[in-house]
């Protein structure tokens, strides 16, 4: 029988439930799953965006980024806004609540980073984030 190569997917998911584990415990505090992070993340770091956008950015399908906005929305935390030119595109902002939930969660965020990076090291940690760049940017 032959060998197979290791599963680069697997690994990487594995290697992301690994790193997920450091930042579950404080989504929880603040009652926000992983997609309702991404999405308040990528608004404070973008500012206002079309869904599509923020849904290819979050990495989370059109399908599932309604469900996520409509809860995010529900909450206070983002806001939804068509254009009156096309009624079809929807830009998507952070409001006041939705900045202030950011920053509560900064300073313990970027602990969960440095305790990582305390583990990992500095060095690996910017290699390891280097070379995912390097593979999302191949092509099929």
């Amino acid at each position: 029988m032959t060998k197979t190569q290791p599963s680069l997917t697997l690994t990487l998911l594995q290697a992301r439930e690994a790193a997920m584990a450091f930042f579950r415990p404080l989504l929880n505090e603040h009652d926000l799953t992983e997609q309702q992070w991404r999405v308040i993340r990528i608004l404070k770091q973008q500012g206002e965006l079309e869904s599509h956008q923020l849904a290819h950015q979050a990495c989370i399908l059109k399908p599932s980024m309604t469900g996520v906005l409509s809860r995010l929305e529900r909450d206070g935390l983002v806001r939804r806004q068509k254009t009156a030119q096309d009624q079809r595109r929807v830009f998507v902002s952070l409001t006041a609540s939705g900045e202030a939930c950011f920053e509560s969660m900064r300073e313990g965020m970027e602990a969960n980073y440095l305790k990582i990076q305390a583990q990992f090291g500095e060095e690996k940690l910017q290699q390891l984030l280097a070379l995912l760049n390097d593979l999302k940017r191949i092509a099929p």
